[in-house]
């Protein structure tokens, strides 16, 4: 993967669960393991979005990582007793993406399984220059163009997106960032709960693809304009003074807790494990980067494990 919208990340208070998962050997056993159901996530999507970082990141997780399995031969033997990481996509023998719906209704059905669709999607532009940059071939288009296998394999792949549990937009993502995601979805060790991530953005840079919840903040008094605060961030004390004497900063901040306070339990009872809290201004470097680190300080004291990203910081100005 191309390292575009690389950005700056941090972990808040992040528990010691987290760093094992980090940092555990390809190999290593898994607690999940002997979890009522064994885990299997199912890797697919359009070939450049990112399919080997997805698979490698859960490989270091504790996952037994299989690349490129036929799906005459997608089951687990029986007594199998480690979580599976499998990588299926328009390589794989007999792929359709109707054959691998198939496929993942008869793995549901089986009880031992917890089954998980992920599928990676990327923009055309991005795909192209990916291939580009590391001159490799589309294996769609071998003697062609590689728009031309873009385009045969976004045929392929049709209602793969809409099937999957988990779509990911690799577009404007960095390396790091689409294996934050994946540790944040796919962390075997972690306590139950909602862990969340916190991404500060620039308007004119686009929304973060991967935001569950977006917030506005450009309403908010903006430092651009003031000449001594203009060359610094929303991390320095004198820009945070200055957005928080605005007036409608400590309503707003109140609202947005409050709104919040119910919202995180709702989509743990919901089963959802992962949110991404997307704060976004016009240039990404004041406003929304000042919020953000309140939010993730605020979520941190309500025993939230949070993962706090600036991902336009060093862009231009905010203005």
């Amino acid at each position: 993967m191309a390292a575009s919208g690389i950005g700056q990340t941090r972990v808040y208070n992040a528990p010691p669960m987290h760093q094992a998962a980090t940092s555990a050997p390809t190999g290593a056993s898994a607690p999940a393991a002997s979890s009522a159901r064994l885990p299997l996530v199912l890797v697919t999507g359009l070939s450049g979005a990112g399919h080997s970082t997805a698979l490698r990141a859960l490989e270091d997780l504790g996952y037994e990582a299989v690349d490129n399995l036929p799906l005459s031969l997608l089951n687990l033997p029986d007594g199998f007793d480690r979580p599976v990481a499998i990588a299926v996509d328009s390589r794989t023998r007999g792929f359709t993406a109707r054959a691998l719906l198939e496929r993942v209704e008869r793995l549901r059905a089986e009880p031992g399984l917890k089954v998980t669709l992920v599928f990676l999607t990327c923009s055309d532009e991005v795909l192209q220059r990916r291939f580009t940059e590391t001159r490799r071939r589309h294996p769609l288009a071998q003697d062609r163009p590689v728009a031309d296998g873009i385009r045969q394999e976004r045929l392929l792949l049709e209602g793969l997106n809409a099937a999957a549990d988990l779509a990911i937009d690799s577009t404007d993502l960095a390396i790091a960032d689409l294996k934050r995601l994946m540790l944040g979805h796919f962390a075997l060790d972690r306590q139950p709960g909602l862990a969340v991530a916190v991404v500060s953005f620039s308007y004119r840079q686009g929304l973060p693809r991967e935001a569950d919840l977006v917030f506005d903040v450009r309403f908010l008094a903006n430092p651009h304009y003031q000449a001594d605060l203009r060359e610094l961030t929303g991390r320095d004390p004198a820009v945070g003074a200055h957005i928080e004497a605005d007036p409608a900063f400590g309503r707003f901040f109140s609202d947005l807790t409050a709104m919040l306070l119910p919202l995180l339990p709702g989509f743990e009872r919901e089963g959802k494990s992962y949110l991404t809290l997307a704060v976004g201004c016009t240039g990404g470097r004041h406003r929304s980067v000042f919020v953000a680190e309140r939010l993730a300080a605020w979520l941190t004291a309500q025993g939230r494990p949070v993962s706090l990203r600036h991902r336009d910081i060093a862009r231009a100005d905010d203005a």
